[in-house]
C-alpha cells in the first residue's frame, strides 16, 4: 500500500481550500443539507444535482418537513433526476428519523447506517462532514485516486477501503474526505486527468499512464422490448397508472406498459422510442386508444423521463 506523506496531505488540503467548488450544502454543516446532497449525487451529475437540491430544500427546509409530507410530493420534485428508489428511501428515512430520533439526524455512523437508504458511503459522508466523526468515505472518485496513486489496475473494494482508512486525516475527517473526492472530480477525472494541476502528483505512481487505472468494469446491457398503450379520454388527457413500488419507476405514474408482444386491437401504432438506463436498453412501441374518461393532468403527477417520452410520442405532452 502506497501511503500519502504528511507533505502530500498538507498539499491536498491547501489545494482543496483554494480550489473547491462553492456548493450550497457546503455553506454550513447542516446534516439534512449534507444527507440530501449525498443521496442526490450518488447517481446524478453535479450541475443537475445542485438544481434538484435547491428545489427540495426550498420545499422541505428540514427533514421533519419531508417526513410530514406525502412521498408523491417528493417524487414530483425529483422528476427527471432518475433512480427514483432513492427518493422513496429518503422519504422512508425521514419518517424513521422523526419517529425514532425525534426528528434529529443521528451523528453516529452505526445509527446512520441503520436508516433506510443509507449505505456505508453515505453514513461515512454524513458522519464526517456534518458531525466531524473520523470515518473514511469510499466512492468512485476516491477509488480512482487510490488506483492511480498506487498504480493498481483493479483494486478490490476492501483494498480501497483499507487505503482510505489508513490515509484519513483525523483532525478534520470531513474536510479530508471532501478534498479527496474533489480531487477525483476536478483533477483526477476518468478520461482526461490533469496531472500537471494535481497537488500530489510528484509521488503518484500511476501518473505516467493514469487512464490505465483503474481498469474499466465490464457492463452487460440487457435489451428489453415493451409496448406502451396511451388511453386518451374525450378531453385529450391520458390515463395514468401508479407504478408498483417494487417495479420499474416504482411510485411514479405513467401509461399502461406491457413487456413483449402486444396485440393492437382498437389501438393505433404511433411510433417507437428508445430509452437507456444503467444496464438496460428499452425499445418501446407506442400505441394510442380512445376512452371515455379517467384522464389526468400530467403536471400534477410524478412521471419518469421515459414515460414523458412515451406520452410525447402519443401527442399528449
Amino acid at each position: 500500500m502506497h501511503p500519502l506523506s504528511d507533505e502530500d496531505k498538507g498539499n491536498l488540503i491547501n489545494w482543496y481550500k483554494a480550489n473547491h467548488r462553492d456548493l450550497p450544502w457546503r455553506i454550513s454543516k447542516d446534516p439534512w443539507h449534507v444527507l440530501l446532497s449525498e443521496i442526490l449525487l450518488q447517481q446524478t451529475q453535479m450541475s443537475r444535482g445542485v438544481v434538484y437540491w435547491k428545489k427540495i430544500v426550498e420545499r422541505f427546509p428540514t427533514i421533519v418537513d419531508l417526513a410530514n409530507s406525502d412521498v408523491e410530493e417528493l417524487l414530483l420534485l425529483w422528476q427527471g433526476a432518475g433512480y427514483y428508489a432513492r427518493a422513496r428511501r429518503l422519504h422512508a428515512c425521514a419518517q424513521v428519523v422523526l419517529a425514532e430520533h425525534s426528528g434529529v439526524i443521528p451523528s453516529s455512523y452505526d445509527t446512520l447506517l441503520s436508516l433506510p437508504g443509507i449505505g456505508p458511503y453515505t453514513a461515512a459522508a454524513v458522519a464526517s462532514i456534518a458531525f466531524d466523526q473520523p470515518h473514511a468515505c469510499v466512492d468512485g472518485n476516491i477509488r480512482r485516486v487510490m488506483a492511480r496513486w498506487c498504480e493498481d489496475e483493479e483494486p478490490s473494494e476492501r483494498d480501497v477501503r483499507d487505503w482510505a482508512e489508513t490515509q484519513l486525516f483525523f483532525a478534520d475527517a470531513g474536510l479530508w474526505n471532501q478534498a479527496l473526492m474533489e480531487l477525483g472530480a476536478l483533477v483526477c477525472s476518468p478520461k482526461k486527468p490533469t496531472c500537471d494541476a494535481c497537488p500530489i502528483s510528484s509521488n503518484c505512481r500511476g501518473k505516467q499512464a493514469p487512464t490505465k487505472y483503474p481498469r474499466p468494469k465490464k457492463r452487460l446491457t440487457k435489451h428489453v422490448k415493451l409496448a406502451a398503450i396511451i388511453e386518451i379520454d374525450v378531453q385529450g388527457l391520458p390515463r395514468l397508472y401508479n407504478r408498483p413500488s417494487d417495479g420499474l419507476f416504482g411510485g411514479l405514474y405513467g401509461p399502461k406498459i406491457v413487456e413483449g408482444d402486444f396485440d393492437p386491437v382498437h389501438a393505433d401504432f404511433v411510433g417507437v422510442i428508445h430509452h437507456s438506463l444503467s444496464h438496460r436498453e428499452f425499445e418501446i412501441s407506442v400505441f394510442t386508444t380512445k376512452v371515455e374518461d379517467g384522464g389526468k393532468i400530467i403536471s400534477s403527477y410524478p412521471l419518469s423521463s421515459m414515460d414523458l417520452k412515451i406520452l410525447a410520442k402519443g401527442g399528449v405532452v
